[in-house]
């Protein structure tokens, strides 16, 4: 069955889509940036530069991390982070419904030929 993957350009110059939404709820539920990318098979600096990126696209943190030291430093979503993810997976869910029905007519073409 196909499957459909969601990418939302926002203004002035950005985007959203699975992967960066992926590294927020990765770092939601480890605590850390750096233990998120460690799940995700992505270097620290990438999954730093997204966070940061996503920080730039929406003026405001939408990850707070708090400084190592003696018990370790971590990272928690902010009421922003929390929102973007929420909105993101509602669009995400309706548009995968609103396209359920072409999308087993594609896959009935495929299966045609």
């Amino acid at each position: 069955m196909p499957t459909l993957s969601l990418r939302i350009n926002l203004d002035p110059a950005g985007r959203i889509g699975p992967g960066k939404i992926d590294l927020l709820e990765e770092i939601a539920a480890c605590g850390s940036i750096s233990a998120a990318a460690r799940t995700m098979k992505m270097s620290y600096k990438r999954a730093w530069d997204l966070v940061e990126e996503m920080n730039r696209l929406f003026g405001k943190p939408v990850v707070a991390a708090q400084v190592g030291g003696r018990r370790g430093g971590g990272a928690t979503l902010t009421p922003a982070g929390l929102a973007v993810v929420r909105r993101f997976r509602a669009i995400e869910r309706a548009a995968t419904s609103a396209a359920a029905r072409h999308m087993t007519a594609l896959q009935a073409e495929i299966e045609a030929a």
